[in-house]
């Protein structure tokens, strides 16, 4: 098992929160935490998608352990959004693991 000396990437947990825009509450992402993960690509290919080819990457991130990390929260990483698929405890809570997909915004 890799240690904590590999979390050499930053990446910032984000959730979905509802905010009050003075007209009527608005959906958006917002900032939990920005921690220290490893980042490892799984797999990475195109398909095609309404006539073009959009790039399909799933990618694993490796965090200190967080209970509160689930499927409904996304990962941005390098100017990218991944959008969480899976949620793994490491160890005994010593570590998470997140798998997730590049979002294609």
């Amino acid at each position: 098992m890799s240690g904590a000396g590999d979390l050499d990437r930053r990446v910032t947990l984000e959730r979905r929160t509802l905010v009050d825009d003075g007209y009527q509450e608005v959906e958006t992402w917002a900032p939990v935490a920005v921690l220290w993960s490893s980042y490892t690509a799984v797999s990475d290919g195109e398909r095609w998608a309404a006539g073009s080819v959009q790039a399909d990457i799933t990618a694993r991130f490796k965090i200190r352990f967080r209970a509160d990390v689930t499927t409904k929260d996304r990962v941005r990483y390098e100017g990218k959004v991944f959008n969480i698929v899976a949620v793994k405890e490491i160890g005994r809570r010593v570590f998470t693991e997140i798998t997730g997909g590049l979002v294609n915004e």
